[in-house]
């Protein structure tokens, strides 16, 4: 409760005399005297007081009210002016807190000039050794880069010296050392990050390993309390940190001589801080394996398959393809007690679903090598071979190129389709079709003529199957490789729609077919059989 002596000048500071806001405000901000200390009403009545010209109100905020209780006021940019009293009077603190709140602010109003004095305030406080305020600058160093720029351009200009300012790259990189230096936080991450997008590896462990073991020192009661991934410790982690966790293990990782148990330490924490790349590699760790399924000899200890099935599903669960294919390596391996073929070729498969190559690859292979048990294995091995060659596997390439056909024009169905005219078109749309089908991709004339398309279109490749009723022919299939082709059949293939394409359909058996043939186009029918 304010006391009689409070309440006089509580009543003359809202009167308006300059000393009892002044003394008012000096009462709140050190509290006592039956008045509660409260930092935002001692910045008010000081604010009022220093409006009257009281140098010590200026002081007073200058070096007692911080920038959170500053910029939580109502008009946080008026109050700029009394900071910058203040660092004019000596006060380094009042300095940075001028410079954060102009620097900071949105506000359209900050004239230029106002945010070049707080760029030098700013200077002349990092200089003095305050690490907030190195770290602020390396921020900022592209205005204080280009306020210098401008002297230097101005002083060569009068006197026609030829001195260069440093440049932004370099004061920003200058200024964020001193401030990592000084233990901030946020200039280590960011000096790391460059050593990082350089590849710098021994520079990136200087900076990055010692924030790696704090994070691991500060969460280590909370990891040991946790049986699955924390989306609390995710934010509490935040992405920089997720990244700097996972990037310095992988470094760790890549180098002769490391603590086994530290990686381990650093992917755990970032696994339960529910990163999928973390989660994928501490999967790989503790199946002591690489993405591509090869053996690592990582510090002591066997693999854990039981602990990297659990992460590595997690992992591709989140939508990480590198982890199913994982898991199929898994389930391969011999010494694995609950080795599974099915299990394997399921993850297998669903990695391939997802874009793997390696496990489009591997599908391909595998159901081109099981052709003979399943007629349309080798329209599946097809399917995969181009995924995988369309993400520049060579070895897919290759086979595919060996086991499918690319779409070449036939001479014989060029020839038929120059002789055929309108009104035989129309009179046998079906032989007009076949024609134009073997024209695109290179059918033999048995093979136009006989082909049921209903049955063929495989989507990404033909499969021509005609044995039933031409047994000298063999299966073969072509691939459907432009979008020109991929039209062109579908519009063929809707004349076909709800046809029968046999023997007993309305096209007849093949003497029927070849006879029709031979009356619509009997030169090209002439040269086929010559040819």
């Amino acid at each position: 409760m304010a006391k009689r002596e409070d309440l006089a000048i509580i009543r003359s500071a809202r009167a308006g005399q300059a000393a009892a806001q002044l003394a008012l405000g000096k009462r709140y901000l050190f509290g006592g005297n039956g008045l509660p200390q409260s930092l935002s009403t001692a910045l008010h009545w000081l604010s009022r007081a220093a409006q009257q010209e009281e140098s010590e109100a200026w002081m007073l905020i200058g070096s007692h009210i911080p920038l959170e209780v500053a910029i939580n006021s109502s008009s946080p940019f008026d109050l700029c002016i009394w900071y910058e009293r203040a660092f004019d009077a000596g006060l380094m603190e009042a300095g940075l807190v001028f410079a954060q709140l102009v620097l900071t602010s949105r506000d359209p109003g900050v004239l230029q000039a106002l945010r070049s004095k707080a760029i030098k305030a700013l200077e002349t406080v990092a200089h003095s050794g305050v690490a907030e305020a190195q770290w602020l600058l390396a921020q900022h160093a592209d205005s204080a880069t280009s306020e210098v720029s401008d002297r230097v351009r101005i002083a060569t200009q009068a006197t026609g010296n030829q001195s260069e300012a440093k440049t932004e790259q370099e004061a920003t990189l200058e200024w964020t050392s001193r401030a990592a230096n000084a233990g901030v936080m946020q200039a280590q991450q960011s000096l790391a990050q460059i050593a990082w997008e350089k590849a710098d590896w021994p520079v990136f462990l200087e900076r990055a390993l010692p924030l790696a073991r704090a994070l691991s020192e500060q969460y280590a009661a909370t990891l040991a309390q946790l049986n699955v991934p924390s989306e609390t410790l995710a934010r509490q982690l935040g992405d920089e940190n997720l990244a700097l966790l996972i990037r310095t293990a992988q470094v760790l990782q890549a180098g002769e001589v490391f603590d086994a148990a530290e990686v381990q330490q650093f992917l755990e924490l970032a696994a339960y801080g529910d990163d999928k790349g973390a989660q994928l590699a501490l999967g790989l760790w503790f199946a002591r394996m690489n993405s591509d399924g090869q053996r690592l000899q990582v510090g002591s200890g066997s693999a854990n398959y039981k602990k990297a099935i659990r992460w590595l599903t997690l992992a591709g669960e989140a939508g990480l393809a590198d982890a199913w294919y994982a898991l199929s390596r898994i389930y391969l391996k011999s010494e694995f007690s609950q080795r599974n073929l099915v299990d394997m070729q399921r993850h297998l498969e669903h990695a391939a679903e997802m874009g793997h190559c390696a496990a489009q690859l591997e599908c391909g292979l595998s159901a081109w090598r099981n052709r003979r048990e399943t007629l349309t294995n080798d329209v599946r091995a097809v399917y995969w071979l181009q995924k995988a060659a369309a993400q520049g596997s060579s070895e897919a390439a290759d086979l595919l190129a060996k086991i499918a056909d690319s779409a070449q024009p036939a001479a014989w169905a060029e020839a038929a389709q120059r002789q055929l005219t309108r009104e035989q078109s129309k009179a046998h749309p079906f032989l007009a079709a076949r024609i134009e089908l073997a024209t695109l991709f290179g059918l033999s004339r048995p093979e136009a003529l006989l082909l049921d398309l209903n049955l063929a279109d495989c989507g990404h490749c033909l499969a021509v199957d005609i044995r039933s009723q031409y047994a000298r022919s063999k299966r073969r299939l072509i691939l459907i490789q432009t979008g020109d082709e991929r039209q062109a059949l579908s519009r063929i293939a809707r004349l076909f729609e709800d046809v029968d394409c046999g023997p007993n359909g309305p096209e007849g058996n093949y003497r029927q077919r070849l006879y029709r043939f031979k009356a619509a186009v009997p030169e090209a029918a002439q040269e086929a059989d010559s040819d």
